[in-house]
């Protein structure tokens, strides 16, 4: 079958999809599961005598595979490194990565701040990026 490369492909289903194709008992079950393994996370976060480190880590580790997906690799080490060590002089892209976590925190920030991201905010976040 040749795919047709100057066509657009207009055959996506709309949005947001029908009810009875996401809300499957297979689903539904996932989520429950999915929300008592939170709330245990979220109950031993608060047993740590810092949750942000979780979190950092949690959010290091997005901004890289995130970024891996630009080409832009790096490696944990070098990101711990430039951001633990003050001799540490980070190269192009691990100061890229930590350009992207910070975007990723004042995102959070921002949300936990007003309770939801307006167009201020995305903005706000690209200008970090």
């Amino acid at each position: 079958m040749a795919i047709k490369l100057n066509k657009a492909f207009n055959d996506l289903p709309f949005l947001p999809p029908k009810q009875s194709l996401v809300e499957t008992i297979a689903i539904l079950k996932q989520e429950s599961k999915s929300a008592v393994a939170l709330a245990e996370l979220k109950g031993l976060t608060n047993t740590l005598p810092n949750p942000n480190i979780l979190i950092n880590a949690v959010i290091l580790k997005e901004a890289q595979a995130s970024s891996g997906i630009e080409n832009v690799i790096t490696t944990q080490d070098k990101l711990y490194q430039a951001l633990y060590t003050k001799s540490a002089k980070p190269d192009v892209t691990t100061k890229e990565v930590l350009r992207y976590r910070q975007a990723l925190l004042m995102g959070a920030l921002l949300i936990k701040e007003k309770g939801f991201l307006n167009t201020n905010g995305i903005i706000s976040i690209q200008n970090e990026l």
